[in-house]
């Protein structure tokens, strides 16, 4: 759950899962769906998904009991060498070396490393694993992640009071708000997409399940797609639910816009209600397909983005009520 995530965050999304799911075979035995509405609103779902997977594995392969070597770990489904390391160290104090983003930073400035990070690698592998102490790895992995999370910090370091200050080969040539060095990212691509929030004449909406894998692989979501150039939101909602769902379908007017941020892209979603006509809906581009009241969509994993919609509708519905 940390990666790419902050403890703040995960906290009580770490609790409510233990809670769920207390053990491995708990977790093997539960439905995808299941587990992604568990994660909804942590974001990066592969990471469920691949959590499940490797739970069944170790349920199925393994007899429930948890690998011990790094090599074993590897194998499984987004495990990562400093994952594995991670799990090694914490749970079975195993001297294996990690290298998150901040032991990236700490050992980059700790050797004043001139390159960035991500071109050195195989050098701070081999740094981390050298420094590790050989008889209290779980201590030592956390010390390093807690110096980086709280003292070497990207902004602002706090040097004064590091342990390794009289070694920081950073600090001692006056480097450290140069170190590490970072690439220059190109600015993220924008997308507009539009999105169909479909009524039918029994007050049911459409939904759709994403396919299990890429991009928020097997959530729930309301029909839609790319607007094309010279395309007006409207018309892509008309073109992309034909396509993708096999129906014909009455846009009525705009609900909401969001914007929204992935790792390497951005949208903004164009959302329209829709009053459903004609055709028998299909999972042409997609997994499933449903029709549900509002409050049935409580009970399905949705992306963030989409949450919103949902309480977009929710306040309409209170004021139509009002």
């Amino acid at each position: 759950m940390l990666q790419q995530t902050q403890v703040i965050t995960v906290i009580p999304y770490y609790e409510r899962w233990l809670q769920q799911f207390p053990d491995v075979q708990t977790l093997a035995q539960a439905e995808l769906q299941t587990v992604l509405k568990a994660w909804e609103g942590l974001g990066y779902y592969a990471r469920a998904r691949n959590l499940h997977k490797t739970a069944r594995i170790i349920v199925q392969e393994f007899d429930s009991v948890f690998p011990t070597d790094l090599d074993t770990w590897l194998q499984l489904p987004g495990i990562g060498r400093t994952t594995a390391g991670g799990i090694l160290s914490h749970a079975l104090n195993q001297s294996q070396p990690i290298l998150d983003g901040n032991v990236k930073r700490v050992l980059a400035r700790l050797v004043a490393l001139f390159v960035t990070p991500s071109d050195a690698l195989a050098e701070l592998w081999e740094l981390s694993g050298q420094l590790i102490d050989p008889r209290q790895g779980r201590n030592f992995n956390q010390a390093l992640m807690d110096l980086g999370a709280t003292i070497c910090t990207r902004a602002k370091p706090r040097c004064g009071e590091c342990p390794w200050l009289g070694d920081c080969a950073a600090y001692n040539r006056g480097l450290v708000n140069q170190i590490p060095l970072r690439k220059m990212s190109a600015p993220l691509p924008h997308k507009q997409i539009g999105v169909a929030v479909i009524v039918n004449d029994q007050g049911q909406f459409l939904i759709d399940r994403r396919p299990s894998e890429g991009l928020l692989g097997g959530l729930w979501e309301f029909p839609g797609g790319k607007i094309e150039a010279g395309e007006t939101a409207a018309e892509c909602i008309v073109r992309e639910v034909q396509e993708e769902i096999g129906i014909e379908v009455r846009v009525i007017r705009p609900l909401i816009s969001l914007d929204h941020a992935y790792t390497h892209f951005r949208v903004t979603l164009q959302v329209y209600l829709c009053q459903y006509l004609s055709g028998e809906p299909q999972a042409i581009a997609c997994e499933e397909v449903r029709w549900v009241t509002l409050q049935e969509m409580e009970q399905y994993p949705f992306p963030k983005a989409n949450s919103k919609i949902i309480a977009a509708l929710q306040a309409e519905l209170r004021e139509s009520k009002n």
